[in-house]
């Protein structure tokens, strides 16, 4: 049975979502083409490194997209391979952007207060 048969057959069987499905696969056919199609029993922790950095800084994807590919390629090893990945090492993380609260001013509700009357200021 051909590598990706195997990987839609174990995710069938635990029962992932198609949708899981197809984007595990596309991970994990990214990762293959990446790697020249070598079959990933003989690649390292090494190459899933170089992989997940050239996401993070050449494709700029973000985190979530990052941790996306890295759990495809850990379900890759794990359950369908049934090898250890080996030890990945650190690695460039994509950069999760920084959320700020959007907090008025203490001028800026003092002009919101000016232009309102009665219960509505009452309620503010």
């Amino acid at each position: 049975m051909k590598l990706m048969e195997r990987v839609k057959a174990t995710m069938r069987v635990k029962r992932y979502s198609l949708r899981t499905e197809k984007t595990y696969c596309y991970w994990i056919r990214f990762y293959l083409r990446f790697n020249n199609l070598q079959h990933p029993a003989t690649l390292t922790g090494h190459e899933v490194r170089q992989f997940l950095e050239y996401l993070a800084i050449e494709r700029h994807v973000a985190a979530a997209t990052q941790n996306q590919a890295l759990n495809a390629i850990v379900f890759l090893y794990r359950h369908v391979l049934e090898q250890p990945l080996g030890e990945i090492g650190q690695f460039s993380r994509a950069k999760r952007p920084q959320r700020l609260p959007v907090v008025l001013s203490h001028q800026e509700v003092m002009e919101v207060f000016q232009h309102l009357s009665g219960s509505m200021l009452l309620m503010a």
